[in-house]
């Protein structure tokens, strides 16, 4: 079996695959089922000239781990990790100013799928991850993202920290998550802006926090007082959409 890193499964994800342009070497399609979308993706693939195999639902279920592939798998190259610069000229090219996710030691691969998945609906530019101690492009996390590591680029540093200080130097500035922030609606995070998402038990490294220019917090209004990382992390970013057009709207 391959590496879980080089395969796709689920009509939406193998989809947004072939649209994008993704490096697909072959798609293996349940055999007897040509419904509308697998009917498309085999359509699809032929066009650009992908290899097309019709299998049983026993060979998916074991090529998948038994996960929910809804009758379609792909063979990819592995998903390449993007440079921080990649994400910088992305937002050059939209004359957008930059808008970044920095993860820091996020562990849940469905956590990090999830935050990639928000921060390409959100019109971030890009999502920056640790090397080490932190969860990674795997299988798990592409079908979080549903389709979304086609479009958002994922740099993995070595040091969180340190590059946080060499985007300062390149004008952005920093917020960062952390239920002991000002309220993240009375803040102004407008501008070229990181925002930091910390560990799903432990919160934002003690040492990335200190690098930060501030802390931001969601109101709290029940009982429980944390939000999921996936969670927090979508509504942040959403605030920052909001804030951004306030005066387009």
């Amino acid at each position: 079996m391959r590496d879980a890193a080089n395969i796709l499964f689920g009509r939406n994800t193998v989809t947004e695959a072939l649209r994008s342009g993704a490096t697909i070497e072959r798609i293996f399609l349940l055999d007897g089922n040509h419904d509308g979308v697998l009917g498309a993706i085999f359509k699809e693939a032929k066009k650009q000239g992908i290899r097309v195999d019709f299998v049983t639902k026993s060979r998916l279920d074991e090529m998948t781990d038994r996960a929910a592939h809804q009758g379609v798998c792909a063979y990819t190259a592995a998903f390449s990790y993007a440079e921080v610069d990649d994400i910088l000229k992305r937002a050059e090219e939209k004359g957008e100013d930059p808008f970044i996710i920095f993860l820091d030691d996020i562990v849940d691969p469905h956590n990090l799928g999830a935050i990639i998945r928000s921060a390409n609906v959100a019109g971030a530019h890009g999502v920056i991850i640790p090397k080490n101690n932190a969860a990674g492009l795997t299988e798990t996390a592409a079908k979080a993202a549903e389709g979304a590591l086609s479009y958002t680029p994922v740099a993995r540093v070595t040091n969180l920290g340190r590059t946080i200080d060499e985007l300062k130097e390149r004008g952005l500035w920093f917020a960062c998550a952390d239920m002991g922030g000002e309220p993240c609606f009375t803040q102004n995070l407008t501008g070229p802006i990181g925002l930091v998402i910390g560990n799903e038990g432990k919160g934002v490294s003690p040492l990335v926090k200190k690098k930060c220019d501030f802390v931001t917090s969601i109101p709290v209004r029940g009982e429980i007082e944390s939000l999921n990382a996936s969670v927090a992390a979508g509504i942040l970013m959403y605030e920052v959409v909001r804030q951004r057009n306030v005066d387009k709207a």
